[in-house]
C-alpha cells in the first residue's frame, strides 16, 4: 500500500469537496444566522482532520526516511492548516463578531488564498 499517495489524495479530495461543494452551498441553502453557526462548527473539523492527516503523512515519511522536497511541502501544508485553525480562524471570527467587515474580508480572503495554495501544492506533490 502506498500511504504516501493515498493520504495526500484523501486530503486533496476533502479540500476540493469543501471548497467547491460545501462552502458555496452553505449560504445558498441556510439562513444567514444558521449558515454562520454551521461554518463556525464545521471548519474547525475541516482544518483539524486535514492537519491530522497531513501530519500522519509527514510522520510516516520521516519515519521511513523519505525526506525530500515533497516532504517539506507537506510540512508547509500542515503548518498552514495549524495556522488556519489556531490563528486565522479565531481572528476571522473575532473580526466578524466585532463588526469589522473590512478586516473580516481581508482575513477571509487570506484563508481562501491559503486553502487554494494548499490545493495547488498537494496537486504538485501527487503529480
Amino acid at each position: 500500500m502506498q500511504i504516501e499517495i493515498i493520504l495526500p489524495s484523501v486530503v486533496l479530495g476533502i479540500m476540493l469537496f469543501f471548497s467547491f461543494g460545501v462552502a458555496p452551498v452553505i449560504f445558498k441553502v441556510l439562513k444567514e444566522n444558521d449558515a454562520r453557526k454551521f461554518v463556525r462548527t464545521i471548519f474547525p473539523y475541516y482544518y483539524l482532520i486535514n492537519l491530522i492527516l497531513v501530519s500522519l503523512i509527514c510522520i510516516y515519511l520521516f519515519y521511513r526516511n523519505f525526506i525530500s522536497f515533497d516532504f517539506y511541502l507537506l510540512v508547509i501544508i500542515a503548518t498552514l492548516f495549524a495556522f488556519s485553525l489556531f490563528v486565522l480562524m479565531p481572528m476571522i471570527n473575532n473580526a466578524r463578531d466585532k463588526g469589522r467587515e473590512k478586516k473580516f474580508k481581508y482575513l477571509h480572503a487570506a484563508s481562501v488564498i491559503i486553502n487554494f495554495l494548499q490545493i495547488i501544492i498537494l496537486i504538485y506533490v501527487l503529480f
